[in-house]
């Protein structure tokens, strides 16, 4: 009898050990990925059947573009891929899902893959990714010269004037996206946008001169991406160098006693109807400032993400919105 105690109490010891050792967040990982994985799966059949209204909107922009401006075609059919799944933004929430499965030594611990997956996941969301495709789409607009109108957005002119911002050329919305572009530091040691691939046409074509980030930081005007969308659409790396980039840029200024506004202290005005995903979707960004959320909230999230229905494509088009003028 006494052997049959001592065994239960060593028993009973060694299942509070293994307890003590599971980790949580790990099971809510194993977990996500697969509902991850599906909804970006969703999106791309989405794409793929029309189902996307700014992507349609893409389509139908590139589609005249080349008809009134054929000597930009090249460039109008880099965008036009925007509209599909070769979208540079697609593909990149497809990269970050694959980094998550097979490199997840990149990321600092265990909550930081699975708030990476709760990022993907939203990102990827129809509503949400259509008013991304705002972004490129508007620069397809501004490309004709005002005759295809901004959408979910205001006139270029209203949004200048609202914001006091300067302007950096056809094409500004995507300064800062990583998914077009990126800062890099030049021998003066200031650091300028450089475009990726095809997307450095715009500034021969346009006559775009060199985009410095010490100017754009405090006189950028409005974007979807860094007003709205850039804690969905960049991965944790790309947060971090940005916020790399414009630390060094403030201490900088302040050694030189001038005072800097950084380029995401604010939202910059020049949204038009925007989901209601969209203009709640900062409130995510505090996760990025520390990997030590409570185990409760990693809960709901996960409660939330597996409840969280897939609109369809009716939900997505039949949204009413506004153009810029």
């Amino acid at each position: 009898m006494a052997e049959m105690q001592h065994y239960k109490k060593w028993l009973f010891g060694f299942l509070l050990i293994l307890v003590g050792c599971s980790d949580p967040v790990k099971e809510q990982i194993t977990q996500q990925i697969p509902i991850t994985e599906q909804r970006i799966t969703q999106l791309g059949n989405s794409l793929d059947q029309g189902q996307i209204r700014n992507a349609n909107l893409i389509k139908q922009y590139a589609s005249k573009l080349r008809t009134t401006k054929p000597e930009l075609s090249a460039l109008i059919d880099e965008f036009a891929k925007d509209a599909t799944q070769q979208s540079p933004m697609f593909l990149a929430l497809k990269e970050r899902l694959n980094t998550v499965k097979t490199q997840p030594n990149m990321f600092a611990n265990n909550q930081a893959i699975f708030d990476e997956l709760l990022n993907i996941y939203q990102a990827a969301d129809p509503v949400l990714y259509s008013d991304a495709l705002s972004d490129p789409l508007n620069v397809l607009a501004d490309m004709s010269d005002g005759v295809l109108p901004r959408v979910n957005a205001l006139s270029k002119a209203q949004s200048l004037q609202a914001n006091n911002a300067q302007d950096f050329g056809t094409g500004e919305q995507l300064i800062g996206n990583p998914n077009y572009g990126q800062w890099t530091t030049g021998s003066n040691g200031m650091s300028f946008w450089a475009w990726y691939g095809m997307y450095s046409m715009m500034g021969d074509l346009f006559g775009s001169r060199r985009v410095y980030y010490n100017d754009w930081g405090s006189r950028r005007n409005y974007s979807y991406y860094n007003d709205y969308g850039r804690t969905r659409y960049s991965s944790p790396s790309q947060l971090r160098k940005q916020t790399q980039l414009d630390n060094r840029t403030r201490k900088s200024f302040e050694s030189r006693g001038q005072k800097y506004t950084s380029a995401y202290s604010k939202n910059r005005t020049g949204s038009s109807s925007l989901s209601g995903q969209s203009k709640t979707a900062q409130t995510s960004a505090k996760r990025f400032s520390s990997s030590n959320s409570s185990k409760s909230s990693y809960a709901k999230k996960t409660t939330a993400s597996k409840n969280a229905s897939f609109r369809n494509s009716s939900s997505t088009t039949s949204r009413s919105f506004r153009r810029g003028k």
